[in-house]
């Protein structure tokens, strides 16, 4: 009975000095996994914007950077409704899913806009029939 449980003990000892070694490679996928699950009301969670906004209510969201100001509309009372809100909430879930600062994550959007829009990285059409004269 002895034998038994130091086997069980040095066992879970190695899976999980095996584990944690390797996290690099199956914690993200792991974690995607896990993030994808949808509990009820956790569309609320973290990240509750107004439908039509103002852009005060976008830069206490954390959408406002240096490259991205939205200083100059607040001071300005600029009486637009704010961004977009399918963008906001696609750039939050971003932010949030992959840890990123919001110029990374707004990058990573606008590359996703682009490629199901069939634009390139480069910012040309990847149509075949493309001619461009210049």
């Amino acid at each position: 009975m002895g034998y038994l449980l130091y086997s069980l003990t040095f066992l879970a000892l190695l899976t999980g000095t095996a584990l944690y070694l390797t996290r690099a490679r199956w914690l993200p996928s792991f974690q995607d996994r896990v993030h994808s699950i949808r509990f009820p009301g956790s569309d609320y969670l973290y990240s509750r914007l107004a439908p039509g906004g103002s852009f005060e209510d976008d830069m206490e969201a954390g959408l406002s950077s240096a490259n991205f100001d939205l200083t100059g509309n607040v001071e300005g009372g600029d009486g637009r409704a704010g961004l977009d809100d399918a963008a906001k909430r696609e750039v939050l879930r971003i932010m949030k899913k992959r840890r990123l600062k919001f110029d990374e994550a707004r990058r990573v959007y606008m590359e996703q806009r682009f490629k199901e829009n069939g634009i390139g990285a480069d910012g040309r059409p990847r149509d075949p029939k493309f001619v461009s004269f210049s």
